[in-house]
């Protein structure tokens, strides 16, 4: 396949302009008269230089690599079939649907982008973290940017002891059959060639803990409402999680709140407080 640079950079600047400030979680200032977003803004969105992405969008830039068409697609917040079309016109195959995608729909990227204020973030069903609100970050902390198998924390459970500091002993028990039970469904769901398969294997390589939970094969366990963490600067915090599910991309945006009133509440608004550190 080649690139229609043309037909390429046309077809940004359409979905440029197509789309507000607010459609994207950004501020409309007061003297604002662009129509659309700014060429540096969907490059901020996109983590490229607006160098860049303004040679595309005069049909004068180098071939963006698949990553760069990903990242551009999720800026752009594009739908699954606009995202394809955007590879297509690049020169590239689509990358494949389903399961294994990273590619965040329009609609929950809309609804994570209001949810700045509330600690959130996307997830796969392996559970990687493919995009987190502030407060996300700082209850949690930036984990979007890990790569390979350690993106998920399901791995890093059972790989990397200092992960589960995060979360009360009494449920460390619990939540290693709940990583190890849902792991064993991804597979059956996507087969004994796929990443889950593969993570399985490497587990079981290397965590003992793993092996003896993974013989007892049980199914059918479910996260419970109530997360009790251990937040390293604020202490106990018991949180309410309520999931929205993409089953076309099986993805879950996890929102996170505390009961009013209650001490967890008082500790989530002191997290706003730390958020702008676990940007860094």
């Amino acid at each position: 396949m080649a690139i229609d640079r043309a037909a390429l950079a046309g077809f940004l600047r359409l979905r440029r302009d197509s789309l507000q400030p607010e459609d994207v979680g950004l501020t409309r200032g007061a003297r604002r008269r662009t129509e659309g977003l700014r060429r540096e803004e969907v490059a901020a969105l996109s983590h490229m230089s607006a160098d860049y992405y303004a040679r595309l969008e005069r049909g004068d830039g180098p071939l963006p690599s698949e990553q760069m068409l990903a990242a551009i697609a999720q800026g752009l917040h594009l739908s699954i079939d606009e995202r394809d079309h955007l590879f297509r016109l690049a020169g590239h195959p689509p990358p494949t649907r389903g399961g294994v995608s990273d590619h965040i729909s329009p609609g929950m990227l809309r609804i994570l982008d209001r949810l700045q204020d509330t600690p959130a973030e996307i997830v796969t069903e392996l559970g990687e973290t493919l995009r987190q609100t502030p407060l996300g970050r700082a209850l949690t902390g930036g984990t979007a940017h890990l790569t390979g198998m350690e993106r998920s924390l399901g791995y890093r459970w059972f790989r990397d002891p200092s992960t589960r500091d995060l979360y009360d002993p009494a449920e460390h028990e619990f939540l290693s059959r709940l990583w190890v039970s849902g792991l064993r469904e991804v597979i059956a769901r996507r087969g004994p060639t796929s990443r889950a398969a593969r993570m399985a294997d490497s587990l079981q390589e290397h965590s003992a803990e793993f092996g003896e939970i993974w013989e007892r094969h049980e199914v059918g366990l479910r996260p419970r409402e109530t997360k009790h963490f251990v937040h390293p600067e604020l202490g106990a915090l018991e949180l309410s999680c309520q999931s929205l599910v993409d089953p076309e991309q099986s993805h879950f945006l996890l929102v996170y709140t505390a009961v009013p009133g209650s001490a967890s509440s008082e500790k989530l608004r002191l997290l706003s407080a730390l958020a702008p550190r676990s940007l860094v």
